[in-house]
């Protein structure tokens, strides 16, 4: 595709939308804080929703993020295998569901049986904090997406 056919970063087009976007993402991030919520099992979480959604640009970016909060390579690695492994904790295992089950949107059933399940675990405060950064994180998927946000080298 040449360059005149490209179409505009999203994120560029409409820089209103994305600032609120960001202001949005902020506020979410402040609440999950306010939770108790490590910073490792958010970004955790955001890794796993870009695997789900196959969002290279942020892939790249949370995977840094969350070596950087404290994840070890191993952990990221199994990650989409995360309910085969004894390596994630049971606040995280709900993290991890709510992040998959408010991406891909299962049926109704099997969607409500996992978020009660979450939110017990989590308290109301805590669930109400991952679900809003688990739809934050979808958001900024999209927008990268759609964006094609490239991906540049770091080696």
């Amino acid at each position: 595709m040449s360059t005149s056919e490209r179409l505009p970063y999203l994120d560029a087009s409409l820089p209103e939308a994305w600032k609120s976007l960001n202001a949005l993402a902020l506020k979410v991030s402040a609440a999950a804080e306010a939770a108790g919520l490590e910073r490792e099992t958010l970004e955790l979480m955001n890794v796993r929703i870009s695997q789900i959604n196959g969002c290279a640009f942020c892939l790249d970016l949370h995977t840094r993020k969350a070596l950087d909060a404290g994840a070890s390579q191993q952990r990221l690695a199994l990650l989409p295998a995360w309910r085969e492994s004894t390596l994630f904790d049971s606040v995280e295992c709900a993290v991890l569901d709510v992040a998959e089950v408010t991406t891909t949107l299962p049926d109704p059933q099997q969607r409500g049986e996992a978020l009660v399940a979450a939110r017990r675990l989590l308290g109301d405060e805590t669930f109400a904090a991952v679900e809003w950064a688990a739809v934050t994180m979808n958001a900024f998927n999209r927008v990268s997406i759609l964006s094609e946000h490239p991906v540049r080298r770091r080696d």
